[in-house]
């Protein structure tokens, strides 16, 4: 079985400092945190950007000031860039942050509806990012929140817009979207090409139990704020506590984690 890819989200669109004091907001917050979860087993940091107001950017000026800082340090982590919609709607707006040339980012393959908003990706915005990626040699991290998106990226894989292996995100138990299950979680496995990557990321109460089934089927597992603020029930999460706990749950059921450069050969990173 292949090493524990950890991922970290360290704060994505949606934490405020009144959800969760801990959140990482500003770019010395962001980097400080992710040197603490590298540190901890992380190899991968799944990176948004706040502006001067602290409120989610796309701007690639503020995704740099993140990425020169962490220049500054000698943490190894494989940067991942978010493309994501959440808020941010046009074809530039969303690929703007690929000018940077990160080594990953993400590229959510559909459509899905959230509690309350649609999180919309047409087909023709999802081909132009991965065409920019795949000129750019930007790995992406496949991010699906039903089966159908799989279906979607496999077509562009035939497309010849994406490099093997590929490396699936399986986001799970946002409501409206796909529920956090062990039937679902295998359903998903199940409709992979061979030698593909994949993860789990658990939003909500099943986040232990699923990470810890992902863990034991040799699959991989993001955590982070953006995904879960709380460590459990009335107690407030900081990434580190996430990271470490996956970590113990690894070493409990014997799998070894992956360092940055080991993660880069599992993904076929250049």
């Amino acid at each position: 079985m292949k090493k524990l890819i950890i991922t970290v989200a360290q704060t994505g669109s949606v934490p405020t400092r009144e959800k969760n004091p801990y959140a990482p907001l500003t770019p010395q917050e962001i980097v400080k945190d992710i040197c603490d979860c590298y540190e901890r087993g992380a190899a991968i940091t799944h990176i948004h950007a706040r502006d001067e107001n602290l409120q989610p950017s796309q701007d690639p000026k503020h995704f740099k000031a993140i990425l020169d800082l962490l220049d500054e340090t000698d943490c190894p982590i494989i940067r991942q860039l978010t493309t994501s919609g959440r808020i941010f709607k046009t074809f530039d707006t969303r690929a703007q942050v690929l000018t940077l040339k990160p080594q990953s980012a993400s590229l959510t393959t559909g459509s899905v509806n959230f509690a309350n908003f649609i999180y919309e990706n047409e087909p023709a915005l999802i081909e132009y990012l991965a065409e920019i990626m795949f000129k750019n040699n930007i790995k992406p991290e496949l991010e699906i929140f039903d089966t159908g998106m799989i279906q979607n990226a496999l077509a562009l894989k035939k497309k010849g817009l994406l490099k093997e292996p590929l490396q699936f995100n399986f986001v799970m138990g946002i409501k409206g979207a796909m529920t956090a299950t062990p039937k679902n979680l295998l359903h998903c496995v199940e409709m992979l090409p061979p030698d593909s990557v994949w993860q789990v990321s658990v939003v909500g109460p099943a986040h232990v139990q699923m990470s810890t089934i992902a863990i034991a089927m040799g699959g991989n597992v993001r955590v982070g704020l953006e995904d879960n603020l709380q460590y459990s029930p009335g107690v407030l999460a900081t990434n580190v506590m996430l990271v470490e706990r996956i970590t113990a749950i690894a070493k409990a059921c014997g799998r070894d984690i992956a360092t940055p450069d080991e993660a880069r050969e599992i993904l076929g990173l250049s």
